[in-house]
């Protein structure tokens, strides 16, 4: 019998490989900053739109 090779869920294949990895170099955005920009950004280009029509 084969062994069994790594702690990989057998419903994954092995095509998706998370790692959870705390880097503190890495960049880090809060979701409400993000969704607060989308709609700056959004409103923004609705207000153009408004102008320029």
């Amino acid at each position: 019998m084969a062994k069994k090779q790594g702690g990989r869920l057998l419903s994954s294949a092995g095509l998706v490989n998370y790692y959870e990895s705390e880097d503190r170099r890495a960049v880090h955005i809060s979701p409400i900053a993000v969704i607060v920009v989308a709609a700056a950004i959004g409103a923004f280009i609705f207000v153009l739109d408004i102008i320029w029509k």
